[in-house]
C-alpha cells in the first residue's frame, strides 16, 4: 500500500472511530510506529488531522478529552518526573491551590509528611491524596462535580477561588502554546482555571511536552500569566527558549 492510501485508511479510521493511535495502526497497515507517525505528521499538516499523545484526533476534535483513566496512564514516567520536580515549588509553610490534573494530582501524592501548608483543591482526585496528610489543612471547593476529570465547576467553585489569594498555584492544562495560550476541552473547567489563576501569586503550569502546541475549543488564559512551566525532557530546547523569551521561565524534569 502507497503511502497516500495509507493515510486515507487512517483519516476514515480517525473519522469513524473520534482518534487512532499509532501502536494499532502500525499494527493494522504492517509498518513500523515510525511509518505511522510520518503519516499522522502529513495528515497534521494538511490540516485533516490533529496529533495528540499516542495518536490523533480528526480536525476540529478541539473538543475532545479523554477521561481520568487514561490521562493517568498516558505519559505516566514524564508525569511523575514533572511532579518530583514541582515539590522544590512548593512553600515552607503558606497557602497552594491544586487545580485538575493527573499530573496536579501525582504532586498531591508526593507531598512531604513534614511540610504544613493550607491546600485549596476542586479537583477530587487530589483532595482523596492530601485527605490523611498530617499537616495539611485542607479546603475541598464544592460545585457540580464533572465525571470526565472528577473536578467542581460552575458558579460554586468560581466563588470561593475569587474569596482567596494564594501564595501558589499548581495549573494543569490540555494544551498549551506561546501561540495558541492555555487550552481545555471544557468551558466550564476553563472558567474555573481562569479563576485559579487570578487566585494565586505564582503559577505553576505542570504539563507534559505532549501538550505543548495543542488546541482544545476553551481558551483560559496566555503563558505569560504562568510564572513556571515545569514540563518534561521531550520539549525541545529550541521550544523551551522560545516559551522562556515570551516571559515564562521553563523546567525540563
Amino acid at each position: 500500500m502507497y503511502a497516500p492510501e495509507r493515510q486515507q485508511q487512517i483519516l476514515r479510521l480517525a473519522r469513524e472511530g473520534g482518534r487512532v493511535d499509532v501502536l494499532s495502526l502500525a499494527e493494522e497497515f504492517q509498518v513500523t510506529a515510525e511509518t505511522v507517525r510520518r503519516d499522522l505528521k502529513a495528515l497534521d499538516r494538511a490540516g485533516l488531522v490533529r496529533r495528540v499523545h499516542g495518536g490523533a484526533i480528526p480536525a476540529g476534535s478541539l473538543d475532545f478529552e479523554p477521561d481520568l483513566a487514561e490521562r493517568e496512564s498516558t505519559a505516566a514516567d514524564e508525569k511523575d518526573r514533572i511532579a518530583r520536580a514541582a515539590l522544590a515549588e512548593l512553600p515552607e509553610e503558606g497557602s497552594v491551590v491544586l487545580d485538575a490534573g493527573s499530573t496536579v494530582a501525582r504532586l498531591a501524592a508526593e507531598f512531604p509528611l513534614d511540610r504544613a501548608l493550607t491546600v485549596v483543591t476542586h479537583a477530587l482526585p487530589a483532595a482523596a491524596r492530601l485527605a490523611d496528610h498530617p499537616g495539611i489543612d485542607l479546603h475541598l471547593v464544592g460545585g457540580r462535580v464533572r465525571h470526565r476529570t472528577r473536578a467542581a465547576v460552575d458558579a460554586w467553585a468560581l466563588r470561593a477561588y475569587g474569596e482567596i489569594r494564594a501564595d501558589v498555584a499548581f495549573l494543569g492544562a490540555n494544551g498549551f502554546s506561546p501561540e495558541h495560550g492555555l487550552t481545555t476541552p471544557d468551558l466550564a473547567e476553563a472558567a474555573v482555571k481562569r479563576a485559579v489563576i487570578a487566585a494565586a501569586r505564582r503559577v505553576v503550569l505542570l504539563a507534559d511536552s505532549a501538550k505543548h502546541g495543542q488546541e482544545h475549543f476553551a481558551r483560559f488564559g496566555d503563558l505569560t500569566h504562568v510564572d513556571l512551566l515545569i514540563t518534561d525532557s521531550g520539549l525541545s530546547p529550541e521550544d523551551a527558549a522560545a516559551i522562556e523569551a515570551a516571559g515564562t521561565e521553563v523546567v525540563r524534569a
